[in-house]
């Protein structure tokens, strides 16, 4: 007998398989969250195919922040539901956690740990044995370059770039088959930022699916095939991204679709020589 939180392994194989008979790796309907007279996200629906690299952009207070941590369970919605492969996030959160992995926005770690008894605690945390929270530590420490002196460092001195990274190893401990990441090459250093693209397309090619959110659109247009563009907490454009950004480049597009305009330097003469 399983308990009603466990997956068969009918249901997780189904569950997990690229493509999924059609169901989306992740699915979000209806998302809506408001703050007093504020409208953060507004109705959002998002549809993330099994095995895609999927691309959310926005400007800031787009909702895009907002519209994650609701979907993965980190904020209750107003309204909506998310689900990862089929499983809802709020009605079975057990199992919706076992399938994906997530790097929310200003992740809190333990301070005084370092970094391999982070992740061999957080394993054992996920029902992982000792042994092999272990052996899955050192090589996600080897995979992030964090082994060596880093793997001794405590996380209160690692650098931004180490916290992502070590971040991101967090995400991938349990094996899941979704990832959900916001700004994950925020304030990242260029070679950090190679090794987690790596990591990232390697994870697809394997089968994964996975999410980020970012505002840089040259990173979008390099690594995603899917994209959405939220604006005003609604998504006003999403789909594969040759549709979405059409001949011309995803900025390009993006920022007609938010409707800004560009502002110019008028008025700092002051600055001319």
């Amino acid at each position: 007998m399983h308990s009603e939180n466990a997956l068969t392994a009918k249901e997780e194989t189904a569950a997990v398989a690229p493509g999924g008979g059609g169901v989306p790796a992740f699915r979000l309907t209806g998302l809506h969250k408001t703050f007093g007279d504020h409208t953060a996200v507004d109705h959002a629906d998002l549809a993330v195919a099994a095995g895609s690299f999927y691309g959310l952009v926005g400007p800031n207070g787009a909702g895009k922040t907002t519209t994650l941590s609701m979907a993965v369970g980190l904020q209750r919605p107003d309204a909506g539901r998310a689900e990862v492969h089929g499983v809802d996030v709020w009605e079975e959160p057990l199992r919706a956690r076992r399938l994906m992995g997530v790097l929310p926005d200003g992740l809190a770690m333990p301070e005084r740990l370092t970094g391999r008894e982070l992740l061999t605690h957080l394993g054992q945390l996920h029902g992982l044995g000792a042994e092999e929270s272990a052996r899955r530590a050192d090589e996600l420490l080897a995979v992030m370059e964090l082994d060596g002196q880093a793997e001794r460092t405590l996380v209160v001195d690692y650098s931004t770039g180490m916290r992502k990274k070590v971040g991101l190893a967090t995400a991938l401990l349990h094996g899941p088959r979704l990832l959900v990441l916001d700004e994950p090459f925020e304030a990242v250093d260029p070679v950090s930022a190679a090794t987690i693209k790596q990591i990232l397309t390697r994870f697809v090619a394997g089968g994964g699916s996975v999410v980020i959110s970012s505002h840089v659109m040259a990173l979008v247009e390099q690594l995603c095939d899917t994209v959405a563009v939220m604006a005003r907490g609604r998504v006003v454009a999403e789909g594969p991204l040759d549709e979405v950004r059409g001949t011309r480049s995803l900025e390009e597009t993006f920022v007609d679709l938010v409707g800004v305009e560009i502002g110019g330097a008028e008025g700092l003469s002051w600055l001319a020589s």
